[in-house]
C-alpha cells in the first residue's frame, strides 16, 4: 500500500511553520509527524501540500493509495484501522476526513464512500501553532515508547545524577558528563551523538535529538524538545525547537516554538504570561487579527530562518514570520511579518537577496545546500506575505 499525508484544514492555522514545510514535517515530541507515521506504518510516505512546495515535497501516487490527515498523530488503534481500509472506505473524525482509500487519479466523492467514524479517545491533533508545545509532553511519552521498547539504553555516566532511571534512554555516541536528569514527571530521551554539557539540569518530559547540544549550566523544564543539530542554553520551559536552530546563551524561552535555521541572540527573553494573567491571543493569518488561544501561558512562535540580536525582548504571544531579523531595545510588536528587518522603533522590508545570502552561509555551516528550490519557496513566501510589510 502507498501512504500519502495531506495537509488538511489545519494548514493555515499552523502558519508560519507551514509556509516552508507540509504539516507532516512539523516536529512534536521526539519525531516529526511524518517520522511517526512511517515508523508505525512500516512504509515511507509522500505528501499532498501547497503547489509551491511540491518540488521539495512531491506526492508519489500509485495504483492504490491511502491518504492520511497529517495533523493527526498516529496511534496503534488508528494505524490498525487505516491499514484495513479498502476501496470506497473512509475514516472520519469530527466531520473531517482522517484517512481514506483512493485509486490512482480517482476523483474522491465522500458521498459515495462508506464512512467510518473514529471512536477512540486517544487522538492527539496539531490544529494550532500552540498545540505543538501544549501537546509536546504527551507526544514525547508516546515517541519514547515507540523508539525504546525492546531496546537497551547506553549506561548513565557515573558522575551524572539521574532520577527514575528506567525512563531515561541514551543513544549511541551521546555525551553527558556531570549533569542532572530528572525523569520523575516524564521520560528523557538523549539522541545519537548529542551532548549535554556540564552543570545542566534537565526535567522530563524532554527530548534531545540527534547531534543537538545543551550548553553548560542550562536549566530545562519539560515538556521540551530540542531538534537535531540545535544548540540551547539558559532557561527553557515547555518549548519545541524543530532543528538546526540556536538559543546558545542565557535568557528565558517559555511555551514557545522555533522553526529551523533560527538564532536567538545572547540574553534574548520572552514573556509567556501577561501581567494581568489574561488569556493570550496570537496572530491569525486567516482572519488577519489576533485570535484567542484559551491559554494563560503562551510565548513566541518563530518561523524558519528568523533571527534576533542580543538582548531582544519578546512580549507574550508574539508571532514572527519567516526570515525576519529583529534587533534593538524595547519590545517589538507581537506580530512581525515575514522578511521584516528592525525592532520596536519600526520595521522595513528585509530584501530577499540579503536574506538569501545569510541563509546560504548559515546552512553551509551544517554542510546543507541552500538550493534553487529553497529560493523559490522563500520567494513565494516573500510575495504572499508582502501585504503585511511596509515598503
Amino acid at each position: 500500500m502507498n501512504y500519502i499525508l495531506f495537509d488538511g484544514s489545519a494548514r493555515n492555522q499552523l502558519l508560519p511553520f507551514t509556509y516552508t514545510r507540509p504539516v507532516a514535517d512539523i516536529r512534536v515530541g521526539i519525531l516529526t509527524i511524518r517520522e511517526k507515521w512511517e515508523k508505525m506504518l512500516g512504509f515511507t510516505t509522500s505528501t499532498v501540500t501547497e503547489d509551491y512546495l511540491i518540488d521539495k515535497f512531491p506526492m508519489i501516487e500509485m495504483e492504490q493509495n491511502i491518504f492520511i490527515n497529517a495533523s493527526i498523530l498516529p496511534t496503534e488503534n488508528l494505524v490498525n484501522l487505516i491499514q484495513n481500509l479498502s476501496e470506497n472506505k473512509a475514516l472520519f473524525i469530527d466531520d473531517e476526513p482522517l484517512a481514506f482509500f483512493a485509486k490512482e487519479d480517482e476523483e474522491v466523492d465522500f458521498e459515495t464512500f462508506d464512512i467510518i467514524e473514529y471512536s477512540f479517545d486517544d487522538i492527539l491533533r496539531i490544529e494550532n501553532t500552540w498545540d505543538i508545545f501544549k501537546l509536546n509532553g504527551e507526544a514525547i511519552k508516546r515517541d519514547f515508547k515507540l523508539l525504546t521498547t525492546d531496546r537497551e539504553s547506553l549506561p548513565i555516566p557515573e558522575m551524572t545524577v539521574a532520577f527514575n532511571k528506567d525512563q531515561i534512554f541514551i543513544e549511541e555516541g551521546a555525551v553527558l558528563p556531570l549533569c542532572s536528569l530528572n525523569a520523575k514527571d516524564g521520560p528523557i530521551y538523549i539522541g545519537k551523538d548529542s551532548e549535554i554539557m556540564e552543570g545542566s539540569m534537565i526535567r522530563g518530559p524532554f527530548a534531545l535529538c540527534e547531534n543537538a547540544t545543551v550548553k553548560m549550566g542550562a536549566k530545562i523544564y519539560g515538556a521540551t524538545t530540542i531538534g537535531p543539530y540545535s544548540k540551547v542554553g539558559g532557561e527553557v520551559n515547555n518549548c519545541v525547537i524543530f532543528g538546526y536552530s540556536n538559543k546558545g546563551h542565557d535568557g528565558f524561552l517559555g511555551n514557545s516554538v522555533l522553526g529551523e535555521w533560527c538564532n536567538l541572540g545572547a540574553d534574548t527573553n520572552n514573556s509567556n504570561l501577561k501581567n494581568n494573567y489574561a488569556e493570550v491571543r496570537l496572530w491569525d493569518y486567516e482572519t488577519e487579527g489576533f485570535a484567542k488561544t484559551g491559554l494563560q501561558f503562551c510565548g513566541l512562535m518563530m518561523g524558519d530562518h528568523s533571527k534576533c540580536g542580543i538582548n531582544t525582548m519578546f512580549n507574550t504571544g508574539t508571532v514572527v514570520g519567516v526570515s525576519a531579523n529583529i534587533f534593538g531595545s524595547g519590545f517589538p510588536r507581537n506580530f512581525i511579518p515575514s522578511f521584516s528587518w528592525g525592532g520596536s522603533a519600526g520595521m522595513i522590508t528585509y530584501k530577499t537577496n540579503k536574506a538569501f545570502e545569510v541563509a546560504e552561509v548559515v546552512m553551509s555551516r551544517r554542510q546543507i545546500a541552500f538550493t534553487e528550490v529553497d529560493v523559490q519557496i522563500l520567494e513565494h513566501v516573500f510575495e504572499e506575505t508582502s501585504k503585511w510589510r511596509k515598503a
